[in-house]
C-alpha cells in the first residue's frame, strides 16, 4: 500500500502533466518540465512512473474511470456516464490533446480495458432474464465501441448535445435495445409452443 505522500505526489505530476497538456502536444512535454512543474526531481517522478504515457493512463483512471467504477449497476451507471461525461468537459483541452497526441487506438483501448468490465455488469443487470451470454459480450463490446466514437466525436464538437442528453441517449438506446432482445425472445419461445 503506497503511503498518502506517495499519491499526493503521483497527483501533484499529474497536475503538471495537464497544465503542459493545456498549452502543448504531449510529445513536446518532457518529464523534466513535468517535474519542474510541481517541484521535485526526475528521480521522483520515475520513483512512481515509467513514463509520461504512464502517468496519463494513471490520471486517467484516478480521475475518469474511477467516476463509473464508484457507479456499477443499471441504477447509478447513468450518473457515473454523466459525471464522465462533465470531466471530459472540464478537461477539453487535455482530452483533446491526448486524441491529438495518441490518437483514436488509445481512447479505444482506454475504453476497452477500463469501461468494457462496467458496461458488462451494467448490460447484465439490464438483461437479467436473457441467458445468451455470446450477445451479451458482443452487445458490451458493441456498446464500449461506440461510446468510445461518441466520447470522440462530442469532445471535437461534432455533436452539440449536453452531457445530460447524450447520457439520456445512451441509456434509451440500451433500454430500447434490450426490449427488443426481450420482445425477440418471447417470439422465438411463442413460436416453438
Amino acid at each position: 500500500m503506497e503511503s498518502t505522500g506517495g499519491e499526493a505526489t503521483k497527483r501533484m505530476l499529474a497536475g503538471s502533466l495537464k497544465g503542459l497538456m493545456a498549452q502543448k502536444p504531449l510529445n513536446k512535454i518532457s518529464i523534466r518540465e513535468i517535474a519542474e512543474g510541481c517541484g521535485v526531481n526526475r528521480q521522483t517522478f520515475y520513483y512512481h512512473f515509467e513514463d509520461i504515457y504512464d502517468l496519463l493512463q494513471w490520471m486517467y483512471r484516478q480521475e475518469a474511470i474511477s467516476l463509473l467504477a464508484k457507479r456499477e449497476g443499471m441504477l447509478v451507471w447513468q450518473d457515473g456516464l454523466l459525471q464522465l461525461f462533465r470531466y471530459l468537459e472540464e478537461n477539453r483541452e487535455v482530452c483533446l490533446c491526448t486524441l491529438d497526441s495518441l490518437g483514436h487506438n488509445y481512447l479505444r483501448r482506454f475504453f476497452y480495458g477500463d469501461i468494457h468490465d462496467i458496461l458488462y455488469r451494467t448490460i447484465e443487470d439490464l438483461a437479467q432474464d436473457l441467458d445468451d451470454k455470446d450477445r451479451k459480450n458482443f452487445a458490451t463490446d458493441f456498446y464500449v465501441a461506440a461510446l468510445a466514437g461518441l466520447v470522440e466525436n462530442w469532445l471535437r464538437g461534432y455533436l452539440a448535445q449536453t452531457p445530460e442528453e447524450l447520457v439520456k441517449m445512451v441509456d434509451a438506446v440500451l433500454q430500447d435495445h434490450y426490449a427488443g432482445a426481450r420482445l425477440r425472445q418471447k417470439g422465438a419461445v411463442d413460436s416453438i409452443n
